[in-house]
C-alpha cells in the first residue's frame, strides 16, 4: 500500500533502495514491519535464489506484519502456535522483514538481526516474544527475519538441479532467504538510524544452525560481525545433495508427480506441501556450502568473530513431539556407564535418556564448536532459571524457554505461562543486558570470561546476573564428545571425498 510521501511525528517515514516506508511509534522505537526484503518466491520463482524487491513509488505503508511462511509441525500437536508456530494467514509471499529502531538514537545503532526456531518448518518473525521494544529502548535495533520454510525452503529435487544455472545454489533456499535479509541490512538500515558495520546475528534452535552453516558459507561472509546461537546444536550433520535430491523426489512421488517436471512441481499448491512430513536444514549442494558446517568447523573455516553459545538445561522437551523419546531411546540405549554418568537420574531410563539427548545433542557440541581455535573470542553459557510459579514441578529450563528471557518479553510467552514475578523480571533483564552488551561492543560483560580450556560457562539460574561455573556437566560432555569424534572423523572424510570426486568431474 502506498500513499503520500508525508511524515509525521507518530508516523515517521525511512527511504530505502526500492522506495520510502512508513512506520510508527510505539513506546521506545520507530517500528516498521513486513518491509520486503525481495520479490514473492512464487509461481515461476518458487526454488528460486531470492531476487531484489522492485522499486515502489510513492510511501509504502509499514505499520502491519508481512503474511508468515506457509507452515506446519509436528503430526502430533495440534496448535503449532504454543510451540512456536505462526498463525495464519499464511502466504508463500513471505519474504519480508520487521524492525524496531531507538527512537531517539543520536548516534546509528548496533544491529541484532533475529533468526527465529521453528525446526526450519515453522515460526515467524512476527510473533510476540520477538517483540523489539526491550532492544530499542536499550539503544539496540532489532531487525526479524521471515524466511522460507519446509519444503518450499529446503527442498532438492533432480528436475530443480538439471535445470539450475552453473553455480546456482540448490535446496538452501531459506538459507539463501537470510542472506539476502542480511543484504538488505547492509544497503539500507542507515536510513533507519542502525550502523551496517556492526551487525549481530542471532538465532534459536534451527535458527542457531543455520547461523552456523552461514559462518562457514563465503557467499554469507562479511554480512554479520558477531553471532549468538542458542541451542543451535552443533553436531547434526547437513544433507548430501544427492540424498536431498531423492528426498524431494519421494516427496513429489507422495504426491503424485513420480515424473515431476519443474512446472509441475512449481504447480503443486502450498498447502499440499506443507502437508508432508520432512526433515528440514542445510545441504551440502558444492555451491552454497561446499562441505558439511561440522567439517568446516573442524578444519578451521568459519567465521572468526566474537560468538556467544548456548544452551538450555531442560532441551530434552523437544523429545516430548513427533515421537522422539522413541526414537532417540532407540539410539541412546540407557546403560551401566549411562548411569554412572547422570546419578541424578537415579537410573530411571526415561531420565538418563533425556539427559544423554540434552548433552549429545546441545550442550557437548556447544562446547565443541565455541572450542575451536580461533582469534576472536568466544563465550559459553547456560540456562537454567525456571519461573517461580513453576517450581518445584518443573527442575529444568525447556527448549526455547530462554527467548523471552532474551528479549525481555515475558508478558507475550506463547501459551498461558504463571505471570512472571519480580524475580523472573529481574533475570530476563540481566540476561538481556547481556544480549544489549554484545551487540553494543562484542563483549558481554567483564565477569563472564571467554571460553578457554579452563572450561568456563556462564550459567543463568537463580542468580540474576548469573554466575560462572568451571567445567559446568564436564565428566558427561567430556564422554560425548569422545564417542562424536568418530561421527566428526566421518564427516570430514567424506567431505573430503566428495570435493575430489567433484574436482575429477569439472575437469
Amino acid at each position: 500500500m502506498t500513499g503520500s510521501t508525508t511524515a509525521s511525528a507518530e508516523y515517521p517515514v525511512a527511504r530505502t533502495a526500492c522506495g520510502d516506508v512508513r512506520g510508527r511509534i510505539e513506546g521506545d522505537a520507530r517500528v516498521f514491519r513486513g518491509l520486503p526484503y525481495a520479490t514473492p518466491p512464487v509461481g515461476d520463482l518458487r526454488w528460486r535464489a531470492p531476487r531484489p524487491h522492485p522499486l515502489w513509488a510513492g510511501v509504502r505503508d509499514a505499520v502491519d506484519f508481512g503474511a508468515a511462511p506457509p507452515q506446519a509441525g509436528p503430526a502430533d500437536v495440534a496448535d503449532i502456535v504454543a510451540i512456536g508456530g505462526a498463525p495464519e494467514p499464511t502466504s508463500e509471499d513471505c519474504l519480508t522483514l520487521n524492525v524496531w529502531a531507538p527512537r531517539n538514537a543520536t548516534v546509528p545503532a548496533p544491529v541484532m538481526v533475529w533468526l527465529h526456531g521453528g525446526s526450519n518448518r515453522m515460526g515467524a518473525g512476527s510473533l510476540p516474544f520477538y517483540d523489539g521494544q526491550a532492544f530499542a529502548r536499550d539503544g539496540v535495533l532489532l531487525v526479524t527475519v521471515n524466511y522460507r520454510l519446509g519444503h518450499l525452503g529446503f527442498f532438492a529435487h533432480p528436475a530443480l538441479s538439471a535445470e539450475a544455472a552453473p553455480g546456482e545454489p540448490l535446496g538452501n533456499h531459506g538459507l539463501l532467504d537470510q542472506i539476502a535479509a542480511l543484504e538488505w541490512v547492509r544497503d539500507n538500515i542507515a536510513a533507519f538510524g542502525g550502523d551496517p558495520a556492526n551487525v549481530t546475528l542471532f538465532g534459536e534452535s534451527a535458527g542457531g544452525i543455520d547461523i552456523q552453516a552461514l559462518m562457514t558459507a563465503p557467499r554469507a561472509r562479511d554480512l554479520f560481525h558477531k553471532a549468538i546461537v542458542q541451542s543451535g546444536g552443533g553436531w547434526l550433520p547437513a544433507t548430501p545433495l544427492k540424498t536431498a535430491e531423492a528426498r524431494g523426489a519421494a516427496v513429489a512421488a507422495a504426491l503424485g508427480l513420480g515424473n515431476a517436471d519443474t512446472a509441475a512441481l512449481r504447480a503443486l499448491p502450498a498447502g499440499r506441501l506443507t502437508g508432508v512430513e520432512g526433515a528440514f536444514g542445510p545441504v551440502i549442494d558444492g555451491r552454497l556450502l561446499d562441505r558439511d558446517p561440522i567439517s568446516a568447523f573442524a578444519a578451521g573455516r568459519f567465521a572468526d568473530i566474537p560468538f556467544i553459545m548456548g544452551v538450555n538445561s531442560g532441551e530434552d522437551s523437544l523429545l516430548n513431539y513427533g515421537g522422539g523419546l522413541k526414537r532417540f531411546g532407540q539410539m541412546i540405549r540407557p546403560n551401566a556407564a549411562l548411569a554412572r554418568l547422570y546419578p541424578e537420574a537415579d537410573g530411571d531410563e526415561e531420565s538418563l535418556i533425556r539427559l544423554g539427548f540434552r548433552d549429545f545433542g546441545f550442550a557437548a557440541p556447544a562446547r565443541w564448536v565455541v572450542g575451536r581455535p580461533r582469534r576472536s573470542k568466544a563465550w559459553l553459557y547456560a540456562f537454567d532459571y525456571v519461573e517461580e510459579a513453576r517450581r518445584p514441578d518443573v527442575r529444568r529450563a525447556d527448549h526455547g524457554a530462554e527467548i523471552a528471557f532474551v528479549f525481555d518479553t515475558l508478558d507475550h510467552r506463547p501459551g498461558s505461562p504463571p505471570p512472571a514475578t519480580e524475580a523472573d523480571r529481574a533475570v530476563a533483564s540481566a540476561m538481556h543486558a547481556r544480549w544489549v552488551a554484545f551487540a553494543r561492543d562484542g563483549d558481554p560483560g567483564a565477569d563472564w570470561p571467554a571460553w578457554s580450556l579452563a572450561d568456563d560457562w556462564m550459567v543463568f539460574g537463580a542468580r540474576p546476573g548469573g554466575e560462572v561455573r568451571r567445567g559446568w556437566w564436564k565428566s558427561p560432555l567430556d564422554h560425548h564428545a569422545r564417542k562424536a569424534g568418530i561421527l566428526i572423523a566421518i564427516l570430514c572424510l567424506r567431505d573430503r571425498v566428495r570435493r575430489v570426486f567433484s574436482a575429477m568431474q569439472g575437469r
